[in-house]
């Protein structure tokens, strides 16, 4: 038996026609079998460059064959084998029709582990001029930059796991700039503003127990609306998560699975929200924690809340927000509240804290500042004023030159 050649050794030759040829190791079959990857140069000293550069790059890596698969048959076993277990299904169809319609006819039948961040930009240059499969008429042939973006992100996530597998060596999207694009801002309220909300919403019962909940536990529009009496434990003070609430334009209100599985949760109330509901259930109609007060056999519905929202933030004068940017304001004042970020993440139903962190750099920025704060503070009272570096630096900086 041949011994098992390790990951980059390597072999050069010059050909017939006078090019050079170059192969290393990158990985090797279930048989033992090696997997090689080739390359070519016009001389040996381009060769030579090209090898260390390949070698490099496939250092500590060892893949497997399923390696040379194409991208979508990839693509497919990301979804189905990956991914079916953390996104709900309308989600998971709609990552599915995407890479059906935007990635797959460009880059489908190219083998996974030859994927290129040349690719990738190719690609998304493509999507922007002329990406619109039926485009209507006077609309752009292109996708906007949203939906590229988009693209990308699920990509990456893709490629990322790919690497994971040992199938490819990087990840090539993680060399690519995606398109940037100018999304709706997160608006947070202030405790000022958070406050002249709660004043407002006590003149209605109703709805100062429905707000108030959306506001101390940062649950979804659609995660609220479909609570049922049997989510709440009213002795262990806890909410369970299960569901969410959709309404599609032209038919009636459906419940369905929260965004993503990680979604469907178990959070621990305040305790002001947890009495809020023992006395609420006392005179509760129906199965519905929030019904619809003209028929409370049914649900309140979504936009039924989005319109009442903005009505009372007129009312107010406070900022015209969304109503998802009230469980931003829940999760921003959690944050700089000291609430780590696992902790939140599972509170909203994110899959991962990086997530939460990444959604809300803007509240972890200011806890870092804080923490300077507090450390320089510490540096002054134990070392001595000029030893203080955030100060030291701040003062010659403001130094007047001489």
């Amino acid at each position: 038996m041949a011994k098992r050649r390790p990951s980059g050794d390597g072999m050069v030759r010059k050909r017939e026609d006078g090019r050079w040829e170059g192969r290393i190791v990158v990985g090797h079959k279930s048989s033992g079998d090696s997997i090689f990857r080739y390359i070519s140069a016009p001389t040996q000293k381009e060769l030579s460059a090209k090898l260390r550069q390949l070698t490099e790059a496939y250092k500590g890596v060892d893949l497997t064959e399923e390696s040379n698969m194409a991208l979508s048959v990839w693509l497919d076993k990301w979804l189905d084998e990956y991914m079916a277990a953390a996104l709900r299904p309308t989600t998971l169809n709609g990552y599915r029709r995407s890479l059906e319609l935007h990635v797959k006819p460009y880059l489908g039948n190219k083998t996974l582990s030859k994927i290129t961040a040349v690719d990738l930009r190719s690609l998304y240059r493509t999507l922007q001029e002329t990406g619109r499969v039926h485009p209507r008429d006077g609309q752009s042939p292109g996708l906007s930059a949203r939906t590229v973006h988009g693209i990308h992100t699920t990509l990456h996530h893709a490629l990322k796991t790919a690497m994971e597998q040992n199938l490819i060596p990087n990840n090539p999207a993680a060399e690519v700039d995606p398109p940037k694009f100018d999304g709706a801002p997160m608006k947070i309220l202030t405790e000022a503003q958070l406050d002249a909300f709660m004043k407002v919403i006590e003149k209605d019962a109703f709805w100062h127990n429905f707000f108030y909940t959306a506001v101390t536990t940062g649950l979804r529009r659609g995660e609220i609306c479909a609570l049922r009496w049997e989510d709440f434990d009213a002795k262990q003070e806890t909410l369970h998560v299960r569901r969410t609430l959709h309404k599609e334009k032209g038919k009636p209100l459906t419940t369905g699975d929260t965004k993503t599985y990680a979604g469907t949760r178990k959070i621990v109330l305040p305790p002001s929200t947890a009495q809020l509901l023992r006395e609420r259930k006392k005179t509760a109609p129906t199965e519905w924690i929030f019904p619809n007060p003209f028929d409370p056999e049914q649900p309140i519905a979504p936009g039924t809340a989005y319109n009442r929202l903005k009505a009372l933030l007129k009312e107010t004068g406070l900022p015209d927000i969304r109503f998802h940017d009230l469980r931003h304001t829940f999760a921003t004042h959690a944050l700089s509240s000291g609430v780590d970020a696992k902790t939140l993440a599972g509170i909203l139903g994110h899959t991962k804290a990086s997530f939460t962190l990444d959604t809300y750099t803007h509240t972890t920025g200011d806890m870092q500042k804080r923490a300077a704060e507090i450390v320089g503070g510490f540096l002054t009272d134990y070392l001595g004023e000029e030893m203080n570096p955030w100060q030291s630096r701040e003062s010659t900086a403001a130094a007047p030159s001489v």
